[in-house]
């Protein structure tokens, strides 16, 4: 193994629900990965040639694959993750995305076939085109590994890119099935290539491609977007979140507590669009705190098998530290749980139940920083210039939800909200409903958005082709004399 990588190779890969060692990370040497590149490099002229058609015929060739192997590509998940609900709910909302985005360019022509467009010059026609970036990296998470492995592997692939993904190095085994899949359709086979490593694999990417797709930590990809600009690459950020939720006097709060709820905890909360604080109308927060904390003991552990409970477990131990971490902050300076309150350990494996806090302010850390796991802070909250300002009092901007008394005042709050996406009435719903364009605001990201038309085109560098018709003898940009 080459030095480059070396730190990789001491990294194992941990069973998430027993804490058992099951093997060694593998990433390539920088040989493999230089010879791997090329392949793909090589392969991407070929893709781009088979036009939107084309390409929209193999990537649903593909979806049947991942249907061929939807067992297996599940049990590698559940391996990966430690849960049976999220996993099954990844491969379908791939499967729905990779039909979405064959559909967006299977009717449609080239981009370099359109039609003229006059110009302030009668004489002069422009006609635009549009090539694809050669090769794209994608580097993503762990919390889905699916999912977040291939929202912007396939809009590249539609595009007409050669794409290489390197997933969390706690996540890698869904690798196996779903290069099995690829391998059943060789135009696709061509121009993916998937491999392991850690974060020195995910920094060799960086230099060797000509676009980067990163979802993750603030951190994290402030490294990314620091490396990419001095690889003079574009680079295209997804990272964390501190998600409000706002309910407002009126609001049905049955409804409201139970979509909170499960915007909270889905996934134990590892997820960035989990919502992590909750402000709730002074009038109705004692009736709602007692209407969510009656829902959260319910909701279970999915301990000692997969169909015990709902909840999986804590996928990398180093977040349980900061769930810890947050909840003893919390604790300190005077917070209340009404249900769960800790990360336990059980065979092995970490978890955590619904934590509902009260008395909790913005000097914790539970109120600032993502936590990514299934706690919720609530908090009243005087009108609703009080509930936008606390709710905007963050660093983050991914996404939110406002619950109100009808649609048109809870649009009226959600409209002043930083935040891409705003769920109303309603908790979580970007995940599911891919349709509509959203960027992230605050320190959630950079980049054109993956939602949307925007999601293909952010992979496309634009062209204009500007003909001159007026006559050969008479040239307009100056008169040289006899």
């Amino acid at each position: 193994m080459s030095a480059v990588f070396a730190r990789d190779a001491a990294l194992r890969v941990r069973d998430p629900r027993t804490g058992a060692d099951v093997r060694a990370l593998a990433p390539p040497t920088p040989e493999e990965l230089d010879a791997e590149l090329a392949r793909l490099r090589a392969a991407q002229p070929a893709w781009e040639a088979l036009g939107p058609a084309g390409r929209a015929e193999a990537l649903r060739a593909w979806a049947q694959e991942l249907g061929a192997i939807q067992g297996e590509m599940v049990e590698a998940l559940i391996a990966d993750t430690g849960r049976r609900t999220e996993s099954v709910m990844e491969l379908q909302v791939l499967q729905s995305g990779i039909a979405r985005w064959a559909a967006a360019i299977g009717g449609r022509a080239d981009d370099d076939a359109g039609a003229d467009t006059t110009t302030s010059l009668p004489w002069i026609a422009v006609r635009s085109g549009a090539r694809p970036y050669p090769l794209v990296a994608v580097i993503s998470p762990w919390n889905f590994p699916l999912l977040l492995g291939t929202i912007d592997l396939v809009p590249a692939l539609a595009a007409g890119c050669a794409v290489v993904l390197k997933p969390s190095e706690v996540t890698p085994r869904f690798l196996a099935p779903l290069r099995r899949s690829l391998a059943a359709v060789p135009e696709l086979a061509a121009v993916v290539g998937l491999v392991e490593g850690a974060a020195e694999v995910g920094a060799a990417l960086v230099d060797r491609v000509d676009a980067v797709c990163f979802t993750g930590s603030v951190p994290t990809g402030r490294a990314v977007a620091e490396q990419a600009a001095r690889a003079f690459v574009p680079v295209h950020l997804e990272l964390g979140g501190k998600d409000p939720a706002i309910v407002l006097q009126g609001a049905d709060l049955g409804r409201a507590a139970s979509a909170i709820l499960w915007g909270a905890t889905a996934n134990a909360g590892q997820s960035c669009l989990s919502i992590e604080r909750v402000y709730v109308h002074r009038k109705v927060f004692d009736e709602f705190t007692g209407l969510l904390s009656d829902r959260a003991a319910k909701v279970g552990l999915a301990w000692p098998d997969l169909d015990a409970g709902q909840l999986g477990p804590i996928i990398d131990p180093a977040q349980a530290g900061v769930i810890r971490a947050h909840l003893e902050d919390a604790y300190a300076q005077g917070a209340t749980a009404l249900t769960g309150g800790e990360v336990e350990e059980l065979g092995g494996g970490l978890w955590c139940r619904p934590t509902v806090l009260t008395a909790v302010h913005h000097g914790m850390r539970v109120m600032t920083e993502e936590t990514f796991g299934p706690v919720l802070p609530l908090m009243p909250f005087r009108d609703a210039d009080d509930a936008v300002r606390l709710a905007n009092d963050t660093d983050y901007g991914l996404s939110a939800a406002v619950f109100g008394p009808d649609e048109h005042t809870a649009m009226a709050v959600a409209r002043r909200l930083e935040a891409g996406a705003v769920s109303i009435d309603d908790a979580g719903l970007t995940a599911f409903v891919h349709e509509g364009e959203k960027q992230s605001f605050g320190r959630s990201g950079l980049g054109a958005s993956r939602m949307g038309p925007a999601s293909i085109r952010r992979f496309l560098r634009r062209q204009a082709f500007l003909v001159n018709r007026g006559p050969v003898d008479d040239p307009w940009w100056w008169d040289a004399g006899d």
